[in-house]
């Protein structure tokens, strides 16, 4: 084993008595992202792994929220590893590891995120809707940042009827037993709820109820500012409100592989009596072809109870789309 552990490159000891020799990019999700010389870029499910051997320095959550800071090494006990910082060992349970990240790779390696395209039509009506979302992810030690896009536009022959955009930068440091801070800066155009453009800054706390390798369940709550232009209005209006979020991340990794995204947030006003707004996202996807194209739909639905536009179509908005959705490691 001390001849294999001294070995630049990595390796992972299959259930089934192979020994495969790579990379370990990270492992999240129950999912190991590993390079291997001659194959490329694989992913191996969590529960496959007998035990792990790696001298580069990790990052690594288990799932009762504690956090190390070493590398792996190999136990002879079946489906165990070592997690070893200096001269200190640790045996943890391989099913109780659900986050594993390099902290000393370069920026590339460090970086993952999505593009997704959706594209609905109907010939009856004539309307069409081109939907065009993503995200960029950068982890370092104890902090994620993430870029977010979303853009839905609605055309109704050489028309544009419609157009709901969101886009935001997030942070998030994490914290002990499973709390992290966040704050999210973004803005948006709802033409449906009369928003011409809004920019919002989320001060939140967010708690991990559940993260295993099947899922992901938090919470959170804070503040959120807002300054909002609207359609027939002259002036911006500033706002205070309260934010609540919940957001349900689930995972499936035997064929067919599937994962689903849903958050719902409630965001009550303190300086605009009465006004509260809301939202609701569904996300399920389903891999073709590969683990890094999936198919699948995108739902979305918000609710103003007082849009303070005069050209407010309503007080709701909502929108399917199917989409393709390719997956940048």
């Amino acid at each position: 084993m001390s001849k294999i552990s001294a070995q630049k490159t990595d390796t992972i000891y299959h259930i089934n008595g192979n020994i495969l020799t790579g990379d370990f990019k990270s492992l999240v999700y129950g999912v190991v992202i590993w390079k291997m010389e001659g194959m490329g870029t694989i992913n191996l499910e969590e529960v496959k792994i007998n035990t792990i051997i790696s001298t580069k320095e990790f990052e690594i959550k288990l799932k009762n929220d504690h956090i190390y800071f070493g590398s792996f090494g190999a136990s002879k006990t079946k489906r165990t590893t070592y997690i070893i910082d200096g001269d200190k060992k640790t045996l943890v349970k391989i099913d109780d590891i659900i986050e594993a990240y390099p902290i000393k790779n370069n920026f590339w390696s460090k970086t993952s995120g999505n593009f997704s395209l959706g594209f609905n039509y109907s010939k009856g009506s004539g309307v069409a809707t081109l939907a065009f979302s993503g995200n960029l992810n950068y982890r370092k030690e104890k902090s994620f940042y993430s870029f977010n896009w979303d853009d839905n536009n609605t055309y109704q022959g050489d028309t544009l009827n419609s157009s709901y955009t969101n886009f935001n930068l997030t942070w998030q440091r994490l914290l002990n037993n499973g709390f992290s801070t966040q704050a999210i800066i973004g803005g948006g155009q709802n033409t449906e709820l009369g928003t011409k453009f809004r920019w919002e800054l989320d001060l939140m706390g967010v708690k991990d109820i559940s993260y295993n390798s099947w899922n992901r369940l938090y919470a959170g709550t804070g503040l959120s500012i807002t300054r909002e232009k609207s359609y027939g209005n002259d002036g911006t209006q500033d706002d205070i409100a309260g934010i609540f979020q919940l957001v349900w991340k689930v995972y499936k990794f035997t064929s067919p592989k599937i994962w689903v995204d849903t958050s719902i947030t409630y965001l009550p006003y303190f300086t605009d009596g009465g006004r509260y707004r809301a939202s609701f996202n569904l996300n399920p996807k389903v891999s073709v072809f590969s683990d890094n194209f999936k198919v699948g739909f995108n739902f979305y639905f918000n609710y103003d109870s007082d849009p303070p536009s005069i050209e407010a179509f309503s007080t709701n908005d909502y929108g399917l789309n199917l989409q393709l959705t390719y997956y940048l490691h």
